[in-house]
């Protein structure tokens, strides 16, 4: 970096909406406009929206081809470079990126924003329609995409195509390595999620604001049904929301041109991201995130600071494993809050956006004086990229740093071989029961059945079922034909 090109945050935009009549609701790419139009006006300079050279989006649930164009479009920055990421590329790298084109001098502005309406499409659903987007025929100048599938074969054919029952398997190998009975897992979970909750009572932009008690949170009911043992629908993403967010950065020597309020910038201090991919069912230990421990060492080395010394944790909550794990590695001190939101299940989880809704926050509570600095994690996939971000209310003195450690991920992670209808004996390494709405309970169990090699196992034998949700399983040694468990 030259002179003050210092990437800096200076405005964010929410937009929520609870609209009953799906035909009166705003479609994804109208909150995404809102939302970036609130970023202009919170910066106090709406006219540097006109000259942003860039707009990123990550796509949602939505068919829009170049949403981008149209924010640019809507705000007259006919020369802003368009921007579209698929679902598999971190929203993490949309942010990193611009800052780092900012730090080099390749643009002195960006725009990066999300939205998601799963509530629209939820409500148009309960009325018997379809909720419909305006179509868009042009592309976006840059479109990114992750280079491999985000789940293995087996996996599929084992129906785990929703991430629930996969993070559920994580999960489950998770607490028994920690040797954690299975009720005590269940009330842990509920504990921390019942925090979750209490915190999200407390955002004025949370979907769900009324407090649950642990107890609500872990037993399923009529209201909260289970999803994937021991994950019942409050341990998961809320994503049936209708939210935005969009965060405005420049270079600090144009916010200082503009005569943006110190007050309001905000300075990523570091980013950094795994690339590397591993099905779940193929990494040795499905448990433990080594993309999260290896980002984690090289933010801290490239910070010069400690865990101890970050005054704000939000750490990716799609499901309470991704939680502990990114817990775990970034080392947080016990007792630390481990959300500024609420997290996902409370504060909403927009499909592809919630880490801008998380950012939006961050920077909020940092220009409030709520602290200095806040560390942020990012998840694509099933835990199979990793990112870190650490935000500070003061100009890093070693300006901005983008780190990539995909090698360093690659070089320390264990791969394993994947069978599809195995055949033979293995021990369980972890389990799930998936309870699919209107369907019947399906147990799906991760074997390991010989030195590097593992297989995914179903069962629909109620009495399997009933034992997997009260016993130990992990470490049995069980049979299998067809890929199905023999009993």
């Amino acid at each position: 970096m030259t002179g003050r090109r210092v990437p800096v945050l200076v405005g964010v935009g929410i937009a929520t909406r609870r609209e009953e009549d799906y035909t009166k609701a705003l479609e994804p790419l109208d909150l995404m406009i809102e939302a970036t139009r609130a970023a202009g006006a919170d910066c106090g300079k709406p006219e540097l929206l006109r000259e942003v050279g860039r707009i990123a989006v990550p796509r949602g649930r939505w068919r829009y081809r170049n949403p981008s164009g149209a924010i640019a479009a809507a705000i007259g920055a006919g020369g802003a470079e368009t921007v579209l990421s698929t679902v598999g590329v971190l929203q993490q790298s949309l942010i990193a990126r611009a800052c780092e084109d900012i730090a080099d001098g390749r643009i002195d502005s960006a725009i990066v924003a999300g939205a998601d309406a799963g509530f629209r499409i939820l409500r148009a659903k309960i009325a018997g329609k379809f909720a419909v987007e305006r179509a868009q025929e042009d592309d976006p100048d840059i479109l990114l995409e992750p280079a491999e599938e985000l789940r293995h074969e087996a996996e599929v054919a084992a129906g785990m195509q929703m991430p629930v029952g996969l993070y559920a398997l994580a999960d489950s190998a998770r607490r028994a390595a920690l040797r954690r009975g299975i009720e005590a897992h269940r009330e842990h979970l509920g504990e921390m999620y019942a925090r979750f909750s209490a915190i999200a009572a407390n955002n004025p932009d949370a979907w769900i604001r009324d407090q649950k008690s642990p107890r609500e949170i872990s037993e399923p009911g009529p209201r909260n049904p289970m999803q994937a043992f021991p994950y019942t629908r409050l341990h998961c993403s809320t994503w049936n929301v209708d939210q935005a967010a969009a965060l405005l950065l420049c270079s600090e020597d144009r916010a200082d041109a503009l005569g943006i309020e110190p007050a309001r910038r905000v300075y990523p201090v570091v980013s950094v991201e795994s690339n590397h991919m591993v099905a779940l069912s193929a990494r040795k230990d499905p448990g433990r995130c080594i993309g999260a421990e290896v980002a984690a060492e090289a933010l801290f080395r490239e910070s010069g600071i400690s865990p101890e010394q970050i005054d704000l944790f939000e750490l990716y909550s799609c499901f309470p494993v991704a939680v502990e794990c990114f817990a775990e590695a970034a080392r947080v001190p016990k007792g630390r809050d481990l959300t500024i939101t609420g997290g996902m299940p409370f504060a909403g989880g927009p499909y592809n956006n919630y880490f801008f809704q998380a950012t939006a926050k961050a920077a909020e509570l940092l220009r409030a004086g709520g602290g200095k600095t806040t560390l942020l994690s990012c998840v694509s996939g099933i835990m199979t990229k990793q990112a870190f971000a650490l935000w500070s209310a003061e100009p890093p003195t070693r300006g901005f740093a983008r780190l990539d450690v995909t090698a360093d991920v690659a070089a320390r992670s264990e791969q394993v071989e994947v069978a599809i209808d195995f055949a033979g004996e293995g021990k369980v390494v972890g389990s799930t029961v998936v309870h699919a709405r209107g369907l019947d309970p399906v147990a799906v169990l991760l074997i390991d059945t010989s030195p590097g090699r593992r297989a995914l196992i179903k069962c629909e034998q109620p009495e399997v079922i009933r034992s997997l949700e009260t016993d130990e399983w992990a470490g049995r040694t069980v049979k299998a034909a067809g890929g199905l468990l023999v009993a």
